[in-house]
């Protein structure tokens, strides 16, 4: 099992671990700050730095109880042995405009789902822009200005963000806690965590997340498109 230290700290930016299993050209380490993406939010991205040589990291995914890292391999593999200590170092850049990122989309969730009762039937993101489709009949770009003005309302309100773990039984018991139309949640996940947005929002979500809503700057909404006769997608960006 590898120990979530992205979920210990959002802001661990390097960190040391040892070597859990090796196959090829991806390893897993007993613990890592490396997040392996889900919910609309990428991968992370970074180095490890093992047997002498800096190895980029170009994809982490999780499988089972592990998070496994998928390195670049330029040259002589070095010698990948289990039991191996290593030293992780973040994209941190990447990371930190995506954790800004993934909260403006839950400041955006919350300011719609609060004002206009639309739920997400999709979404995604990369570092500095996402998208989200809501369920509207119809979108106009005076509303779009009305949503957007909202959203960094709350944002320079400086509400803080808090994380929680909870069985999935009690979560359950959360009204509106899952803002997709389709519950995306497996059967089998047994704990349930929970992002909030003091005062404003809460939700199940897996990602990372900034402390403060005044960390994410100001959004500006792009662009607004018709996805279906019930559904709108909305193109946000960080300024």
């Amino acid at each position: 099992m590898t120990h979530l230290l992205y979920y210990d700290d959002a802001y661990v930016q390097e960190f040391d671990a040892t070597l859990v299993a090796v196959e090829a050209d991806h390893v897993a380490l007993d613990r890592t700050a490396f997040y392996p993406g889900g919910g609309g939010q990428p991968n992370d991205m970074g180095w490890l730095e093992v047997g002498g040589r800096r190895l980029a990291v170009t994809k982490v995914k999780k499988e089972g109880d592990a998070i496994w890292h998928w390195l670049e391999m330029d040259g002589a593999l070095p010698v990948l042995a289990v039991g191996a200590a290593v030293h992780g170092v973040l994209d941190w850049e990447r990371r930190y405009k995506l954790m800004r990122t993934h909260t403006a989309m839950h400041i955006l969730c919350g300011v719609v789902w609060r004002d206009y009762g639309a739920q997400v039937t999709g979404g995604a993101m990369d570092p500095g822009e996402g998208r989200m489709d809501f369920e509207f009949a119809s979108l106009s770009r005076e509303l779009i200005q009305e949503i957007e003005a909202r959203c960094n309302v709350e944002i320079a309100a400086a509400h803080p963000l808090r994380t929680q773990m909870l069985p999935r039984a009690e979560a359950f018991q959360i009204p509106d806690l899952i803002r997709t139309k389709i519950n995306l949640l497996p059967e089998g996940i047994q704990e349930v965590r929970t992002v909030e947005i003091v005062g404003l929002d809460l939700q199940a979500d897996g990602g990372t997340h900034v402390a403060n809503t005044q960390e994410v700057g100001a959004i500006k909404i792009m662009d607004y498109k018709s996805k279906g006769v019930i559904n709108k997608r909305i193109y946000i960006s960080l300024i």
